[in-house]
């Protein structure tokens, strides 16, 4: 298998990895390490399988320092045309590609350059202001925050994103391909984890080469920003490797349909990311209110995962500030680039003492801290068609834990949530509508305790009957089964 990132905490990933060595596979995760800088290797042994971790080859670097800051590309052309000089004949090709550097780098520089000086000189007339305020015995007003140089955008431009796949992601595929060895099936997670199975069947046309989409790759993030013409170079491309690929699997029936509408894969294989049939805590403990000092009757409505745009956070807090939840706390459980945000809103005046923000905890300790939960939020909005046709992994494990969910209204989840042959298992709701959210939320913790009991048992048996690692794996199972011939 080969995956782009350090395969930590990647659950789909990890779980497949053991379900098909404890059905008799020899299992390679080869991924990368944590730092991106790092040129070390690891090694690691985990329950019946290896996890290799393989560094970014670093001429990714000095891409990147082209882009940012040309000029400073003479600081390794020099040194290196320089050797070049010394082994003549031997050294014309350092000789050339120092003086290419520095030819291409001359345009770049003349764009970004005036930008950077610009900065530069903003940063030290705000210095010298200050330094002069202090002697003058004054308050030093704070220096103006420079500009950030126009390249360095939020989202990166076609040319820093094409650099980011040939110098990091196809340099990393190869690199990991040369890495795995010879084995009978190259398992590509997402489209960066594709090219490296692809690469590595490249050298072995007999292997067999399985894609598992997590969802739509050229949608998501900072791909769905890119320029049409480019999406269209990289579909094309995606659809050549689909194609060439003994499956395709990913997870749900909305994203299955929707990648083979696009890619005509050879066979589809559907695998939720559900977590193993467990039981909530038998002791009754409460880690959220342990952790939180939320009073024993006032209800939680929690979220837990990353902390990021478009996933409902500024909603539910909202929501918990509406008429008739003025009891109910909301509860941020998990990590990411919102935290110093929600904190602002556990702090401020929209509902004072009922918004509180939490620290990730360990995977295998989580069922416990969402089983302290009386509700699951998950208001996820409606911004790119992966988060439409999402079925998140923090539905399931609320449902592993016999915690209800309030879910955003989409196909996938509203299927799960209301379409239950024993009965609902939570409600669904507008995600955008914060009074809906409200009423939804509501509707679930002001029930009836006779009601809500009979709720969580549903949703637990419904985890334990269908929505599990134990139940979805036998898919994946049965995939290797057939392609490798080795029941």
């Amino acid at each position: 298998m080969f995956v782009f990132n350090d395969c930590r905490t990647d659950s789909r990933v990890l779980r497949e990895a053991g379900s098909l060595a404890a059905a008799g596979h020899d299992v390679t995760i080869v991924a990368r390490p944590t730092d991106a800088a790092s040129t070390v290797g690891e090694r690691e042994e985990r329950d019946g399988f290896t996890i290799v971790r393989v560094p970014i080859p670093p001429g990714h670097r000095l891409f990147r320092l082209w882009l940012r800051y040309p000029w400073r590309i003479t600081n390794w052309a020099i040194p290196r045309a320089r050797r070049g000089f010394g082994r003549m004949p031997g050294g014309l090709l350092d000789i050339g590609v120092a003086g290419v550097a520095v030819l291409a780098s001359a345009p770049l520089s003349v764009v970004r350059g005036p930008f950077y000086l610009l900065a530069l000189y903003r940063n030290r007339t705000a210095a010298e202001r200050a330094a002069a305020a202090a002697s003058e015995g004054a308050e030093p007003s704070p220096p103006r925050p420079s500009p950030p140089p126009p390249a360095r955008a939020k989202r990166p431009s076609p040319v820093e994103w094409l650099v980011r796949w040939r110098w990091v992601i196809t340099a990393w595929a190869r690199a990991a391909a040369a890495a795995a060895g010879p084995a009978d099936v190259y398992h590509g997670h997402d489209l960066t984890g594709l090219a490296a199975a692809v690469a590595a069947a490249d050298r072995d046309p007999s292997a067999k080469v399985v894609y598992d989409s997590h969802e739509i790759y050229l949608e998501s993030g900072a791909n769905a920003d890119q320029p049409a013409w480019l999406r269209r170079l990289m579909a094309r491309l995606e659809r050549r490797w689909v194609r060439r690929s003994a499956a395709l699997v990913t997870v749900n029936e909305s994203l299955a349909g929707e990648l083979g509408r696009r890619y005509a894969p050879v066979r589809t294989v559907v695998v939720h990311n559900c977590p193993p049939r467990s039981d909530p805590p038998a002791d009754g403990s409460d880690l959220i209110r342990a952790a939180t000092g939320i009073p024993a009757d006032d209800p939680i409505a929690l979220y837990h995962g990353a902390f990021s745009r478009h996933r409902g956070l500024e909603q539910l807090a909202a929501a918990v500030a509406e008429p008739g939840l003025e009891r109910v706390h909301a509860v941020f459980l998990g990590y990411g680039g919102l935290r110093s945000e929600l904190d602002a809103l556990a702090a401020g005046p929209v509902a004072p003492g009922r918004v509180h923000v939490l620290a990730a905890v360990p995977p295998d300790e989580l069922g416990a801290w969402v089983a302290s939960a009386d509700v699951g939020v998950m208001a996820i909005q409606p911004s790119t068609i992966n988060h439409r046709m999402s079925t998140p992994n923090k539905l399931f494990e609320c449902l592993a834990a016999g915690v209800p969910v309030v879910a955003s209204d989409f196909p996938e989840m509203r299927r799960i949530v209301c379409e239950d042959p024993a009965g609902p298992l939570g409600v669904v709701a507008a995600p955008d509508d914060v009074p809906g959210l409200a009423r939804a939320i509501l509707s679930i913790v002001a029930a009836d305790p006779v009601e809500r009991a009979a709720l969580r048992a549903r949703c637990l048996r419904a985890a334990h009957e269908r929505w599990n690692w134990e139940t979805e794996s036998a898919g994946l199972v049965r995939l290797y089964a057939e392609i490798t011939g080795q029941p």
